[in-house]
C-alpha cells in the first residue's frame, strides 16, 4: 500500500477551511431594503454651514498675509 503524501493532507485542510467559510454564506438572506430617504432640511442647513465655514477659512488665510505685511498699525 502506497503512503499518502503530506501535501495532499495540507490541500485537503485548505479546501475544508475554504468550504467552512463559504458554506454559511450560501444560506444567508438578502439584507432588508433601506428606508426611503427623508429630508427635513437638517442636512441642507449643515451643508450650508460647512460651506460658510470653508469660505471664512479661505478668506482668513487670504487676508492674514496682507494684514501681517502691512506697514500701518491700526491698534
Amino acid at each position: 500500500m502506497a503512503a499518502i503524501p503530506r501535501a495532499s493532507f495540507g490541500l485537503v485542510a485548505v479546501m475544508l477551511l475554504a468550504l467552512a467559510i463559504v458554506l454559511p454564506a450560501v444560506q444567508a438572506q438578502a439584507p432588508a431594503p433601506a428606508p426611503a430617504p427623508t429630508s427635513d432640511g437638517t442636512s441642507i442647513d449643515q451643508g450650508i454651514a460647512y460651506l460658510l465655514m470653508l469660505v471664512a477659512l479661505v478668506l482668513t488665510y487670504l487676508i492674514h498675509p496682507l494684514d501681517a505685511s502691512s506697514p500701518y498699525k491700526l491698534f
